[in-house]
């Protein structure tokens, strides 16, 4: 496979997720704004597209061992996988994150006032991923599951009470933007969570937590956005056309 710079960014991360990493280190967003070209994002950043490219077919052209094809799994099994290993993940990393950075804004805040900003922004987050995650386990994916479900035994499957996919799943789209761009300032916050010279150990912690937090979610919302969501507005389709 030659990649082309008109091609989309969330695809080539949903067809093989080592690609994130490139885009990673030119800082593109491959996850909430994953439905944007190659030349397009560049433009964007002022990056030459040819180098992105370059780096692109190098990567998949070594010889590293290929990432977890998602793009295989079934939806409900994707669905079943995002819930327990990306929701929980976020519901126990933000009890452990919480206090560690309550703790260094309340100590460090004088120095480093930007602290009280990150404390500020990552409550928010919590708040409303918490709120988000539970509207996915109770509507989208049931909904998602059913279908599968339904498919599978050649079955008809009752429309949802939402009339289409297409609405939730837009409305979970645009609070993935908005969280993605609450860890962006989070990171600017940061420094690229980097820890000034007078910062303790427990202020590493906790910026190598958010760092890791903020890895995760990226993975989180590619899975919904550009995999797990488009597919299942298609599957609906062949109940609903």
């Amino acid at each position: 496979m030659n990649i082309q710079e008109d091609q989309i960014i969330g695809e080539l991360v949903a067809n093989d997720y080592r690609t994130a990493s490139v885009f990673k280190k030119y800082n593109i967003d491959f996850c909430c704004q994953g439905n944007r070209t190659i030349n397009d994002a560049c433009e964007a950043k002022e990056i030459d597209g040819k180098l992105v490219v370059a780096d692109l077919n190098a990567l998949l052209q070594s010889q590293e061992a290929g990432s977890i094809d998602y793009q295989s799994w079934p939806l409900d099994l994707l669905a079943e996988y995002i819930e327990k290993k990306h929701h929980r993940y976020v519901e126990e990393k933000t009890l452990e994150i919480k206090p560690y950075l309550e703790k260094i804004a309340r100590v460090h805040g004088g120095r480093h006032p930007e602290l009280l900003e990150i404390n500020e922004h990552f409550n928010a987050t919590a708040g409303e991923l918490a709120m988000h995650m539970k509207k996915e386990e109770l509507m989208v994916f049931p909904f998602i599951k059913k279908m599968v479900k339904a498919k599978e035994e050649g079955t008809k499957v009752a429309a949802p009470n939402f009339e289409s996919i297409q609405f939730p799943i837009q409305a979970m789209m645009n609070e993935h933007t908005n969280e993605g761009d609450r860890f962006r300032l989070i990171e600017e916050l940061s420094n690229n969570y980097t820890t000034p010279e007078d910062g303790c150990n427990t202020y590493k912690v906790t910026f190598a937590l958010l760092k890791e937090f903020e890895q995760d979610l990226h993975l989180h919302i590619h899975l919904e956005n550009n995999i797990l969501f488009p597919k299942a507005i298609e599957l609906e389709k062949e109940f609903f056309s």
